[in-house]
């Protein structure tokens, strides 16, 4: 799954879509957003997807359910301000189009 964030404050992913639902279990990030710092830096650590979003992306909870016990496995489950959120050590940056003249 490749997931295109759009906004991201303090290593939190706020706005965000789908870009491809294939293989929800293997999630990648792409920012395509203002990064600010301390927004997405090495002192931010890793960018953090609320699961909710997750499971909404991934088709509902019976698809995301296997992956999600996966990602646990991994380390990649954190909690952040009491919500379980989707870690995102790497992630690829994203130009935004140029608009058109």
């Amino acid at each position: 799954m490749r997931i295109r964030a759009l906004s991201v404050f303090e290593g939190v992913v706020y706005h965000c879509w789908c870009v491809d639902p294939t293989n929800p279990c293997r999630p990648t990030l792409e920012v395509e957003a203002l990064l600010r710092p301390g927004d997405a830096d090495a002192d931010a650590g890793p960018l953090l997807l609320t699961v909710a979003d997750y499971i909404a992306m991934a088709g509902g909870l019976e698809r995301a359910r296997p992956c999600l016990d996966q990602l646990r496995a991994k380390g990649r489950i954190v909690s952040h301000l009491g919500a379980d959120h989707v870690a995102f050590p790497t992630w690829t940056r994203i130009d935004p189009p140029s608009p058109r003249a």
